[in-house]
């Protein structure tokens, strides 16, 4: 094994979305812009400045396909619910059931929150982890 060998191995087990440079200033800043935020109207009108109405739209409905694929539903209900193409969901399954695990860490922490506070999530539709 070469230097150069170790190195793409570290990244690959280290990195989240290696074809993404992380490390990028606006990347970073991006991140750094989530995390600030304290409370759920902070978030509303931070994504509502940062994107469309159709992108909040859209990342609203891929974070719900992923919580009905957790559900085992079809992807036929999940079109019909979402308006998502079937290829779209494919997408989402393999990232839903890949190695980095966001959908599942942000699904189980929605989760464990519900149960904790029992206030009416979105849709009125509970997790269940």
């Amino acid at each position: 094994m070469n230097k150069n060998t170790t190195i793409k191995t570290v990244k690959l087990v280290q990195g989240i979305g290696n074809e993404i440079n992380w490390n990028d200033l606006k990347k970073a800043q991006l991140i750094e812009s989530i995390l600030i935020l304290k409370n759920a109207d902070q978030a509303k009108r931070f994504l509502r400045d940062l994107m469309t109405e159709g992108e909040i739209e859209e990342f609203a409905n891929r974070l719900e396909t992923a919580r009905l694929l957790f559900k085992n539903v079809q992807y036929g209900a999940i079109t019909e619910s979402t308006g998502l193409s079937s290829a779209t969901i494919a997408r989402i399954s393999k990232w839903f059931n890949g190695s980095l695990g966001g959908y599942r860490l942000v699904l189980n922490r929605l989760s464990n929150m519900h149960h904790r506070n029992p206030t009416k999530l979105e849709k009125g539709l509970p997790l269940s982890v």
